[in-house]
């Protein structure tokens, strides 16, 4: 039996009270670090692998069905905001198109040709790297399209929580997070979701490092999207320059779009500015 599909070690759920579902629920998001923890160096290699792609030009396909579809769609999302890069350089896929990502839609994961021909509208090639996110490890719309993308020597990867399962005999890269029975047995949208979403995070927050979209620790290609943005790029400018003016600062951020523009430019007509 899968193990994602194996009985709760907890019984008779309905009858704890609320506060004890609750400690039950937490005791065991806590051991999903540690699993995680523990597929560090597979995560390495395949950061390591993506960067020079996407230098290249490529880019990182995410696809998955259901819960982990949407963990995909949601980190794909954050990309362009967070580090202002084009919102084609993640892609986040989900087995039924755009309208499961509210609603199941039926069958639409059990396509084994599916997945691959939604990469396709989007020109794949072997610059790109597919990253296929199944919990259970049998989703035939992932298994299908990593199949697909290994034959015509696209990078492929995975993230499951099972150990011997479909999608990593289809993964040059499988990441293989086992954090056990679910709290609600089956419920993969608990510890395995957790487990996926951390590391998307790692993946991501990794390689957009390694690109270049951070200084320090600060997020200076990000996109000013609101009123709390522009104050923390305010913030930003105000800690890299020295200046203690925010509306000078702000003004710089506001003229420029951009944390590293103006701080660049801050820097290049210092003279002139003081």
């Amino acid at each position: 039996m899968k193990i994602t599909e194996q009985a709760s070690n907890y019984k008779d759920l309905e009858n704890m009270p609320v506060n004890q579902l609750l400690i039950n629920i937490n005791n065991e998001d806590k051991t999903v670090p540690l699993s995680v923890e523990k597929c560090i160096p597979v995560i390495e290699r395949l950061v390591s692998e993506i960067v020079p792609r996407i230098e290249e030009g490529g880019r990182v396909f995410y696809l998955g069905a259901g819960t982990s579809g949407r963990i995909g769609i949601l980190d794909a999302s954050e990309i362009p905001p967070t580090f202002g890069a084009p919102y084609d350089l993640f892609i986040g896929l989900i087995a039924g198109g755009d309208k499961a990502i509210r609603r199941a839609v039926e069958a639409a994961e059990d396509n084994e040709e599916g997945g691959w021909m939604d990469m396709l509208q989007y020109g794949v090639d072997q610059h790109d790297v597919v990253v296929g996110i199944a919990a259970s490890g049998t989703t035939p719309y992932v298994t299908g399209a990593l199949k697909e993308a290994r034959k015509r020597g696209i990078l492929t990867a995975c993230i499951t929580c099972n150990p011997d399962s479909l999608v990593t005999e289809e993964a040059d890269i499988p990441i293989v997070v086992v954090v056990g029975p679910e709290f609600l047995t089956g419920s993969t949208r608990m510890k395995s979701g957790t487990a996926q979403k951390l590391v998307l995070n790692m993946i991501s927050t990794a390689t957009m490092i390694k690109l270049g979209h951070v200084r320090g620790n600060k997020m200076v290609d990000m996109q000013l999207t609101n009123a709390k943005l522009v104050d923390r790029g305010t913030k930003m400018i105000m800690e890299e320059t020295g200046t203690q003016d925010y509306e000078f600062a702000k003004s710089l951020l506001l003229l420029h779009k951009s944390v590293r523009k103006a701080v660049d430019f801050y820097f290049s007509n210092r003279k002139d500015l003081l």
